[in-house]
């Protein structure tokens, strides 16, 4: 008679599964197939929330798992694909975020009764993210850690990161599951188009690249069209030496029939091509839209029909995908990088003309450039007016005069692609330091009418010329040579929110900025607590520096001029000045007063002057800068 205890023991050993990246090793599994489809199928309305059945309609869920569960798929997605705060916002369930994620992953488990792997589904949050959009990666890392926190609550075993366009996006989705939990197993799938590429063009080379660098497991493609688009992508992935990959495609495109969209790809289709999925070497097969149990019932009897032997591919050759790009160090990019630190630099404000006739600009910078001046700084359209180019006038002064400049660039007038094309053409024209702003709304300049575009803001542009640096463009494609421009952005130390703004000052360090400009500094107080709140943040600073010309000017800045604030006790200075005369004298002392305390701080690097508008500009500069003599 058998012994009890050892009987036990192989039972209990039996059922305990297999780690899930330790069963892709020798195994091929199968992922269950559409989630939606089904519920649509079984009378659920296509606009409603169906993470949302998770609270209110449990059974209907469960339901669907059991039929995968049935048709013997070795992998169940819960149903949480749009359960983000910015989906399920829109459905007024923002609150219930915590309660949707954990409860589907409770029910995936209950339909599987722990034999089959959970895997956490996470999509896309609806949003476009830095740089192609305005939600910040920081905005969009919190979202995904919230999701993936609920799901980890409900014991998902893996997770599965789908239908993602945006390879930015997929990435920083999973840093928020590594935020989380280390090393629990990631599938990371993007959808690609009928010509092998993501939306934003990349190629599976490099989205395989850089998804497991960041931390992926298995890399993927889901959704996309149908089978036979997505079986290139797969031969890509195998080629260029992905370990594991997924594949799971539409049923084809829909049609519409009798006033339901029906997928016509047949379920002995979708069998033929996962036999060419795994033997182009994918581990992980299933289905995305359109495809039911009935489809995955078929894969898993090809599958197990199947020797789960995978082809072997030797890669003699570094893909096209990873050139070999070494970035310039920050103070070889530029005659200013390199004298930043070791010495007190001094950059000048200049405005563009409103015509055509720059002469008037280069004579005035002559005067500058005599006195020692390091760098003109250019902005871009400031206040939302229409002048020269900055970018035309900062080559112009660069070919008339031995100094180098600083261009403003702003994200109100040109789209992420208009940017691109402006940066690698700068650069190719020779300028070399750039300032990422985000710019002034039309609304406070001579054209209110105008319309903004602001695809990103200074975080999302900063992002932009740092992947320009490293040789790659916005969809991630390689560029050849890169750029090496010396990155530039704002900060203001006299901010009302000074928490927001030291968030986002930390948020432009780590998208590639390498020395901060200052909005002015009044008062040396604001400056000491800025730098004492970013004491860690190891970046040069340039203090802004604006003399002041009458009170006028001080109720112009506090009142029209966003992230300009004069202290009240300057402001009473200006206002009981005699006259014009005497209120510029208080300005300029107040400005020359500011440069010697900010020279006094070891952190700050130099000087950033915005001289007036006026015509005496030039010698009203070198008037205050006479102090550092």
């Amino acid at each position: 008679m058998p012994n009890p205890a050892l009987l036990t023991k192989r039972i209990e050993v039996q059922v305990v599964k297999e780690p899930f990246l330790d069963r892709l090793e020798h195994s091929i599994l199968v992922c269950d197939g559409a989630m939606g489809t089904m519920l649509y199928a079984s009378g659920v309305y296509i606009n409603r929330c169906f993470d949302e059945m998770n609270l209110s309609e449990p059974n209907k869920v469960l339901d669907v798992h059991k039929k995968y569960v049935a048709a013997r798929a070795d992998i169940l997605e819960t149903n949480t694909f749009g359960a983000n705060e910015f989906k399920l916002k829109a459905h007024g369930l923002e609150q219930s975020l915590f309660d949707i994620n954990k409860r589907g992953a409770e029910l995936a488990r209950e339909a599987c009764e722990d034999r089959l792997y959970v895997a956490g589904s996470i999509g896309p949050l609806g949003l476009q993210i830095e740089p192609l959009g305005k939600l910040s990666l920081h905005t969009a890392q919190d979202a995904f850690t919230n999701q993936a926190k609920g799901l980890l609550a409900g014991g998902v075993d893996l997770f599965i990161l789908e239908t993602f366009l945006d390879r930015n996006e997929i990435i920083t989705a999973i840093k928020a599951i590594r935020s989380l939990s280390p090393e629990i197993p990631i599938i990371a799938q993007m959808t690609f188009s009928d010509q092998g590429r993501t939306p934003l063009g990349a190629d599976p080379d490099i989205v395989a690249r850089d998804l497991i660098h960041a931390g992926a497991h298995v890399v993927g493609a889901n959704c996309s069209v149908g089978p036979r688009p997505m079986l290139d992508v797969i031969e890509k992935y195998h080629r260029h030496g992905a370990r594991f990959i997924s594949a799971q495609p539409n049923a084809g495109n829909p049609r519409l029939v009798e006033g339901r969209y029906i997928y016509m790809s047949t379920p002995e289709y979708h069998a033929e091509f996962a036999r060419r999925f795994i033997t182009a070497g994918a581990n992980i097969v299933g289905g995305c839209c359109g495809t039911t149990d009935t489809h995955i019932r078929a894969i898993v009897n090809a599958v197990r029909a199947m020797q789960p032997r995978k082809p072997t591919v030797t890669v003699t050759e570094k893909p096209k995908s990873a050139p070999e790009v070494q970035p310039v160090p920050r103070d070889l990019k530029s005659a200013l990088a390199g004298r930043i630190g070791r010495r007190f630099v001094v950059s000048v404000e200049v405005v563009a003309p409103r015509g055509i006739n720059p002469n008037t600009v280069v004579e005035g910078i002559k005067k500058l450039v005599g006195f020692g001046v390091d760098a003109i700084n250019i902005p871009d359209g400031p206040r939302a007016s229409s002048r020269m180019s900055h970018l035309a006038l900062a080559q112009i002064i660069e070919k008339s005069l031995p100094v180098e400049t600083i261009i403003h660039y702003c994200c109100r007038d040109r789209n992420v692609l208009g940017m691109q094309s402006d940066l690698l053409g700068a650069w190719a024209l020779g300028l070399r330091n750039i300032l990422a702003i985000t710019g002034d709304p039309p609304k406070l300049g001579d054209y209110p009418d105008a319309t903004a575009v602001f695809d990103v803001d200074a975080i999302g542009l900063t992002r932009i010329i740092r992947g320009l640096n490293e040789g790659y463009d916005i969809a991630g494609n390689p560029i050849g040579m890169p750029t090496a421009w010396h990155i530039g952005v704002g900060a203001n130390p006299g901010a009302v929110d000074l928490e927001l703004e030291i968030d986002r000052l930390y948020q432009k360090a780590e998208a590639g900025a390498e020395y901060i400009l200052t909005q002015p500094v009044f008062d040396v107080k604001d400056l000491t607590r800025f730098l004492d709140r970013t004491r860690d943040l190891d970046l040069p600073i340039l203090a802004g520096i604006m003399p002041l010309m009458s009170y006028r000017t001080v109720e112009f800045l506090n009142n029209e001029v966003p992230g300009v604030t004069v202290p009240v006790s300057v402001a009473r200075q200006m206002e009981k000045a005699s006259d014009k005369t005497e209120a510029q004298k208080i300005g300029i002392r107040v400005a020359q007063q500011a440069i010697i305390d900010s020279k006094s701080l070891s952190r700050i690097k130099g000087i950033y002057l915005m001289p007036p508008f006026s015509k005496d500009k030039y010698d009203l500069a070198i008037e205050v800068l006479n102090v550092l003599l």
